[in-house]
This record gives structure tokens, sequence and C-alpha cells, in this order.
């Protein structure tokens, strides 16, 4: 996403306290809802106690193209079903010993990771530090059996993989009185309000599109694809899983637009999701300004401690807001704090870009997912010693270093898509766990669809 300093602040429609679902206590350290990963690329299952198996992963958000605004504000985003393939048998992942950790799988296409990897069917990025994290395109079935919370598994630095680092709340919504063993598949509506508890809509930027952009509230919805984008790739990715809902980062219509004939790009889009019956869901601004929210899960795979929101919300929870500031457990070289940011995204061609002094120490660090250089007054005011961030320009950088008398805040700028993608694996464990504790029983998966614009880059050497 792209930042708006515009307007510092926004209502987030909620006194301070604690949400229906969502429990600060728990940010940090619970569970991904007692699910264990069983498998990478299509036909990988993550069962609960009751749940077949699964199909392949889900699509990603697409950041729409506009007309920037001087404060940085975002410019506007951008057939039939074919039935789900047949799934693999669960089981360990290829190259994976027994009961080892699993480290998830990456879309294919997205190039080699710069480190070590475990080799999976599918590209993987580079080694997540501890176990269980949710691979690309193993769908996790919402159901009571995975809503129970398992207790998290710190790497050798600390970190907690995504979905356990960023917390994965549970819903304090009463299971329906029908259920038990009849579990019931939600219709959309219902799984808009499950979204609601997570990612309140009132969180949103005002300039912002967020919620539902096509789909019948009355529709069933038994599977549910995570993505970045919605491109034309990741649409067709969604219906060939059998996904009746999309949910995107990034909206596809945030720039007004007069006319959705299939004859344009966006209009394909629309049309598309509806000849197929897949609805389409934005979770943007929304996401990144809630508890557990895209800055948050960077955050914790970085292993901060102490994190607060470098531009906290008007009103809300305190833990709300854009962008986090927390401290590493120790002093740590810029560079090599580069590198392990480097092993953990996933491969792009663009890479990751630093600004600073390779053997400088570091240890606070600021960070927000998706385009943060218009938050650079916050960062000065919060005395980070590094900034991590995405799509950072020329001016604006080039400013904040010649503005500083030490270089600091030091630079570290990564390819938006990479610095979101990471927390689609701990919004669908999120979700998996809302609707289990309401009765309701559906399947979520991650797109292994790579929608990172670049395919290379040349460097000097090469």
């Amino acid at each position: 996403m792209s930042k708006d300093a515009s307007d510092p602040t926004h209502d987030s429609g909620h006194d301070a306290g604690t949400r229906p679902g969502v429990h600060p206590a728990d940010a940090v350290g619970k569970g991904a809802g007692g699910v264990a990963a069983h498998g990478v690329g299509p036909g990988a299952v993550v069962p609960g106690e009751n749940d077949a198996p699964a199909g392949p992963g889900v699509a990603g958000e697409q950041q729409p193209a506009a007309e920037p605004a001087p404060s940085g504000e975002p410019a506007g985003a951008a057939g039939e079903q074919e039935p789900a393939a047949e799934p693999a048998p669960s089981g360990e992942p290829a190259g994976a010993a027994p009961g080892g950790p699993v480290v998830p799988s990456w879309p294919a296409g997205a190039g080699e990771p710069g480190g070590h990897v475990e080799q999976f069917p599918a590209v993987t990025f580079g080694t997540v530090p501890a176990a269980a994290s949710l691979p690309a395109g193993a769908p996790v079935s919402a159901s009571p059996a995975s809503a129970s919370p398992a207790p998290a598994s710190p790497g050798a630095d600390g970190a907690l993989p995504p979905e356990q680092a960023a917390g994965v709340p549970a819903s304090d919504v009463d299971v329906p009185a029908e259920g038990g063993e009849g579990l019931v598949t939600p219709v959309l509506s219902e799984v808009l309000l499950a979204v609601e508890e997570l990612w309140p809509e009132s969180l949103a930027e005002d300039w912002d599109r967020v919620g539902l952009v096509a789909g019948r509230p009355e529709a069933d919805v038994d599977r549910i694809m995570f993505a970045v984008d919605p491109t034309l790739e990741v649409i067709d990715e969604a219906l060939e899983w059998g996904a009746k809902l999309l949910v995107t980062h990034h909206p596809l219509l945030l720039k007004g637009v007069n006319s959705v004939a299939a004859t344009t790009g966006k209009g394909r889009a629309v049309h598309r999701l509806i000849e197929g019956g897949c609805a389409l869901l934005t979770i943007h601004t929304n996401g990144d300004s809630a508890v557990g929210g895209v800055s948050d899960v960077l955050a914790d795979v970085l292993g901060l401690e102490d994190v607060a929101p470098l531009m906290p919300a008007a009103h809300g929870l305190v833990e709300e807001g854009i962008g986090r500031v927390g401290m590493l457990p120790g002093v740590e070289k810029l560079g090599e704090l580069a590198s392990r940011i480097f092993l953990t995204l996933p491969a792009v061609a663009g890479g990751v870009r630093v600004a600073g002094d390779r053997d400088a120490l570091v240890r606070k660090v600021a960070v927000c997912g998706g385009a943060g250089d218009s938050l650079f007054d916050a960062v000065r005011a919060s005395d980070a010693d590094v900034y991590v961030t995405a799509d950072l320009r020329h001016h604006p950088a080039s400013e904040a270093r010649e503005s500083s008398s030490d270089g600091r805040p030091y630079l570290i700028d990564l390819s938006h898509f990479a610095s979101e993608w990471l927390w689609l694996p701990v919004a669908a464990h999120a979700l998996a766990n809302v609707l289990a504790d309401q009765g309701f029983e559906a399947e979520l998966a991650v797109s292994q669809t790579n929608t990172d614009p670049w395919d290379f880059i040349l460097t000097p050497g090469h």
C-alpha cells in the first residue's frame, strides 16, 4: 500500500480497549490455531480433524496505478470455473525431515532466493526462523479442530514465524446453536462479518477503497483465497482452485472508473470473477492498521520487541495504526539486518536496496509494509536507527539522507509486493480461526502467483 501523510489520523470508530476477536495480549506469541503444515504446492493440504483434503493455493492483491498525490497517496489500482485439481496425499514436504521445520513455498517463477532454502516441489524463499509457517498453496481448513491455539516456536534468533508472531486472534462470537457435528458452509455475508471483526473498515484511510467489490451476500463460500493483487493471472488461479471469494490486499478499483466493460483491463477482471462465481474483497489500509496487520507481521519476522505503531490511529486500540517501531533483541550490523531481511522475503527481481554504512550498528527499527516514504517525519520523530519499507522514491529518500547529520535513519528498501506478501498466511490463519469459532467450515489458501511487476534487473558487473 501507499501511506498518505496528508491526514495522519483517522477515526477507527472504536473506543480504546478490546475489540471482539482481537486480543492485544495475544498479539504476540499465539499459535496458528493448531494447524499443522503437511505439504507444499498444488494439492498440499493443512487439514483439521474433520477436514477432507483440499486443493491448491489462492491469489493475491494488486496495487492500482494512478496519479500520485503530493502526500504520497496511492494512485488507482488496477470465464467458466474449472474444477478443483485432484488433491495430493498429505505428508511431509519433499526434502524435509519428518517433524522438521516447514519453510513456506514461494510462487513458481519468482526467482531463486539469495540464501539457504528447503527444496520443495515449488520454488521456495529463504529460511524463515522457526517451524510451521503456512506454505503457499496449502489450504487452511476452518473447523473447530483447527481453532485451538498451539504454542509458538521461536527460532534461533528469537523471531517467530509470521502466523505465530503476529498472533491469530480467536473470535468472541458464539458458535451457532445448530453447531456440533453439523458444521455449515458460511455465506458471503457471514464471512464479511468475520472479516470486519478482524480488520474493521473504519481503520481504512479516508482515500482508500476497501470492502466488497463484487459478490452476492447470500452465496455460499466454501473456499477463500488470499493474494496481494487482483491481477487476471491471480483471478484465473483462484477460479481454477474453485475459490468462491478472492481476498486481495490491493484494491482493484481504488481510482474511479467510468466503465467495467470487458474490453478494459479492470472490466475483464470484474467479468471473469462474476462469470466464475467468485466474489472479490479488498482488505487494504484496514489490514495495515489492525493488530496483526502487514507491518506487525514484518516487525515480528524481524524479531522486534516493544513494538508500537509508527503513526497511531486517532481512536481505537493503542496497538492500531500505520507502521510499527520496535527494538531488536540486541545491536546488529546494518548489513547483517539487510541480509536477514533479504533471506526472509520472497525473491523478486529488485532484491533489497540499502542506504547506509554496512557496518553501522542498529537496534531501533521502524517498519512499514508497502510504500512508506510519506512517513519520514514519523520515522525521524521515533529516533529509529533504520527504516525498513518499500517503494522509496528518489527525492524523499535523498532528502531523508541529506537532512540527517549522522546518516540515520538508514534505509532498507524492499519490493512493495514482497513486503506485504508475508501478511497473507497470517491473515488466512486468522480468518480460518474466526470462522471455525463461529461453527463454519471453509478452506482458505494463499496464492502462488508472483505479482511483483519486475522480471529482471541489470546491476554493475551483470
